[in-house]
């Protein structure tokens, strides 16, 4: 089925998804999972209590407990799943799609994260296959409410200044339940809830979505900007220029508030499309970074195997061990001031902090529509090992290929005819001439 993805399960309400498919998911879920307790929160999408009725009925009629943490953010799902101990935890949302799409996040019992490979596929195929669904009768539905004991536990991290100036845009998104009483004293705009995204589409890695954050920025003088996806387990980040910051150089940032103790070894994850200049700058700290798939169903997991202490993404996803190993943009952005506001004190403004970190020109991630996409990624792969000589090559999500003053990354697209590549290099002009021979090897398969 279309809206069955790798990392969740996500589609255009009424046509991917509709309540059938949804009902049907929540009852197999509970057998997949061998899960009797059962949390469930949804976000403020316009289908999201159309789809809330049915998957509860679904859950319910398997036999389930079900839990409802009502109108919340996706990590507030995680954090009360590992919380109160939960054999589940629910979440309706589409994230950062947008407000025609819907979708749910699905974690079994201590926050594990439930993709494809490990559940969702069986979901699928049991539904399609028409097997008897017989009904249960010892199902119930009960409220629950968490929102405050999260909002203490976020509270607990803040230690930055009423003083530092900052702007944030909440993007019409989840995030805004929580933006007066996290962020009192910050500049605030699109803090309303709102299933329209009437302000813009809730996708921060959009430049087009970025401006108005932006422009807040600049015209109020801001120390830093933020701005968060539609259910809140992502945030990036506006320098006080109103320049916007790689999420990736944000691993590195971070290094700043958990790698204190240098008598310490450290373990840190990051994805495969992340800047060298991370693991560069992390050295420092005496910490060794592993390099691992995209997305929370592959990075959270890989925190946990290693016991890191935290992890991020290019997409604006950090991850914290402390947090369940899952992804909380809100924990993240009240992090980041705090390590703001300490250099703002010294003297240091975050766009010399950023600098500091990263040498290197990066192309950002592009996209080639490319039907037959493990030849071209082969062909690139190939070309490169009989030329030069990489340091290191991975090939646990695509291909990346590193060399000593540049490297690349070529990753399929787990749902369309799309490679992904990023390059980066220390120099513009050594770019410009790395992508040009890659760009014309591609070309061959468009």
């Amino acid at each position: 089925m279309k809206a069955f993805k790798a990392y969740d399960i996500r589609g255009v309400w009424g046509d991917d998804l509709n309540k059938d498919i949804v009902y049907k998911t929540g009852y197999f879920l509970k057998t997949v999972l061998k899960a009797d307790k059962i949390l469930i929160g949804r976000d403020i999408r316009n289908s999201s209590p159309e789809m809330h009725e049915a998957l509860t009925k679904g859950l319910m009629d398997a036999g389930a407990k079900v839990y409802d943490a009502g109108i919340c953010t996706t990590p507030m799902i995680y954090w009360g799943t590992g919380k109160f101990d939960f054999d589940a935890g629910l979440m309706i949302t589409a994230s950062h799609n947008p407000k025609e799409y819907n979708g749910l996040k699905v974690s079994a019992k201590n926050v594990k994260p439930i993709g494809y490979d490990n559940g969702l596929k069986e979901v699928e195929e049991l539904i399609e296959s028409g097997i008897n669904m017989p009904k249960k009768t010892e199902g119930s539905v009960q409220t629950f409410e968490i929102k405050d004991d999260y909002l203490e536990y976020l509270k607990s991290y803040s230690a930055f200044s009423p003083d530092i100036k900052v702007s944030i845009d909440f993007s019409c998104g989840m995030a805004g339940l929580f933006a007066e009483a996290l962020f009192p004293h910050a500049d605030k705009i699109n803090a309303l809830p709102d299933g329209d995204f009437p302000a813009h589409e809730p996708n921060p890695l959009e430049e087009v979505n970025q401006q108005q954050i932006i422009g807040q920025v600049i015209e109020n003088k801001s120390d830093i900007g933020i701005i968060f996806d539609g259910d809140a387990d992502r945030v990036m980040f506006i320098d006080e220029k109103g320049n916007f910051i790689s999420p990736d150089l944000i691993i590195a940032l971070l290094g700043h508030y958990f790698l204190k103790d240098k008598n310490k070894e450290y373990k840190v994850v990051q994805d495969i499309r992340t800047s060298k200049a991370v693991a560069e700058y992390l050295q420092q700290f005496n910490a060794t970074v592993d390099i691992w798939k995209v997305g929370r169903a592959f990075g959270a997991s890989k925190l946990k195997e290693v016991d890191g202490i935290y992890g991020g993404e290019l997409a604006g996803h950090y991850y914290f061990r402390d947090f369940y190993y899952s992804d909380s943009g809100l924990l993240a952005a009240i992090i980041v001031l705090n390590i703001v506001d300490d250099f703002r004190l010294k003297g240091v403004k975050l766009s010399s902090l950023i600098s500091s970190i990263s040498p290197y020109f990066n192309t950002g991630e592009v996209n080639f529509r490319i039907e037959d996409k493990l030849s071209a990624m082969n062909a690139l792969r190939d070309y490169f090992n009989q030329n030069e000589s990489p340091t290191r090559y991975l090939d646990i999500d695509g291909y990346r290929l590193d060399f000593e003053d540049w490297w690349f990354s070529i990753r399929p697209s787990n749902t369309e005819p799309y490679l992904r590549f990023l390059a980066e290099a220390k120099t513009e002009g050594l770019l410009s001439e790395k992508t040009e021979i890659i760009y014309s090897i591609l070309s061959r398969f468009e």
